[in-house]
């Protein structure tokens, strides 16, 4: 499930148009009703008071505006968090603060935490809406991995804040995206089909996408309902397929969630196992963008829960620099994602589509690093730290989802040793 971050298909066709492409005014504001007044408070919009901080770059200024302006409309309060567009481009251009920051820093200012500033924030806002846009998709190629990830480092009190926040019901927060060229070109799309695939999987295409929604969340909720009540029965979940042979194990009070309107769009079902039971080793066909950069033919090898052996075809370092930072060794969330659900046909080079994607097999995936704490089953808006380790939760600054489409099927080893297939061939079959 992506908080924040392609395979380049046609990259030679040069047909292709990259002009910078605007929705329609109809189409913007079905999209900001939709992230308003269903996404926020997990399906129930946004009530009147209540704060948001709105986070987008210049490229998504369109629906930046009709998001920003739907907010006051409903009753609400925006904390502008509004930044300009970055690109990989000549030091002399200065196109790149944070490239400039990362190239120039020292490790004083990489570790520097505004804690006064950050702590503010999380005390007055009740809602994060995020809009994804990039300008450049390769920002940060060639920048150290270890200052990158020594960043995220310093920066994770904020998230452990907004977490706590939001275990105790007091927060909230969504992510959307606004296709920008450089998107559309990293998926080997033009503009408008890229643009088809926003509009179709949010339902903009509809009358009332917020119905639409609902009516989806029902259907998907039957499958989640299903696997909660089997939950307390599975021992181990077994991952099988041509790239694949892993076994996880579910732990105790644990909780599988979906269609909250946390992500939008979101067709996923997922939880977060106990990270001390994964064994064996997972490939993935899909590329992975983070940090600025793309890492392709991921492989991982899991023993007693640790990653013991990474290997990539492109950008290896990277995914190393990764996975050596603390906890970021251990799996955080696995996640399956029903072909019949989703409305996502092509490749879109951004983990919040492609991690929702369908097609014949669906999608499968884990992210290593954090574990999503809300999938603890029961009250855990008091529960420390230690109890969430006791029971295998995983913490780090790091969560990464990584994804497949081939074909996987995944079969519950229960206590009373039988088995049950859960998902085989990109379908549920509960």
């Amino acid at each position: 499930m992506s908080r924040t971050h392609r395979r380049n298909h046609n990259k030679g066709n040069a047909k292709l148009s990259y002009r910078a492409y605007t929705p329609t005014p109809k189409i913007l504001n079905k999209y900001a009703d939709l992230m308003v007044n269903f996404c926020l408070s997990m399906g129930k919009g946004l009530k009147k008071g209540q704060v948001v901080r709105l986070s987008a770059t210049e490229s998504a200024k369109p629906l930046y505006m009709a998001i920003h302006n739907a907010i006051v409309k409903a009753g609400g309060h925006v904390i502008s968090h509004y930044a300009p567009d970055e690109e990989n481009g000549d030091m002399r251009r200065n196109t790149s603060t944070s490239r400039f920051f990362y190239q120039n820093a020292t490790d004083e200012q990489v570790k520097f935490f505004p804690d006064k500033y950050l702590r503010g924030v999380i005390d007055q806002i009740d809602h994060s809406l995020f809009i994804l846009a990039d300008k450049d998709m390769h920002l940060m190629d060639g920048i150290d991995a270890k200052k990158i990830m020594a960043r995220g480092l310093a920066m994770k009190p904020f998230m452990d804040w907004r977490q706590k926040k939001e275990r105790q019901g007091r927060f909230g927060w969504t992510i959307c995206m606004y296709g920008t060229p450089a998107m559309a070109k990293e998926a080997g799309l033009s503009e408008k089909a890229y643009w088809d695939q926003i509009i179709k999987a949010c339902y903009l295409d509809k009358p009332n996408p917020i119905k639409e929604w609902k009516k989806l969340y029902k259907e998907i909720e039957m499958y989640r309902q299903k696997l909660n009540k089997l939950s307390p029965s599975i021992d181990k979940l077994h991952v099988k397929g041509p790239d694949a042979d892993l076994w996880v194990t579910l732990g105790k009070r644990r909780q599988w969630l979906a269609g909250r309107g946390y992500n939008m769009p979101s067709f996923e079902i997922f939880t977060s196992p106990d990270w001390r039971g994964t064994n064996g080793w997972i490939r993935f066909n899909q590329p992975l963008y983070r940090y600025g950069s793309k890492i392709t033919g991921i492989q991982l090898w899991f023993k007693n829960g640790k990653v013991i052996k990474s290997s990539a075809k492109s950008n290896e370092k990277l995914l190393k620099a990764m996975i050596a930072t603390k906890n970021a060794d251990k799996i955080g969330e696995y996640s399956l994602t029903d072909g019949r659900h989703s409305r996502i046909t092509k490749f879109m080079a951004e983990t919040l589509y492609d991690e929702n994607v369908g097609g014949p097999y669906g999608n499968t995936h884990l992210a290593l690093g954090m574990a999503y704490k809300d999938t603890c089953h029961g009250n855990i808006a008091d529960m420390s730290e230690d109890e969430f380790t006791d029971l295998g939760f995983n913490d780090s600054s790091v969560h990464t989802d990584i994804i497949s489409t081939t074909r996987r099927t995944v079969t519950a080893h229960l206590k009373g040793g039988t088995q049950k297939v859960i998902y085989k061939n990109g379908r549920f079959v509960l």
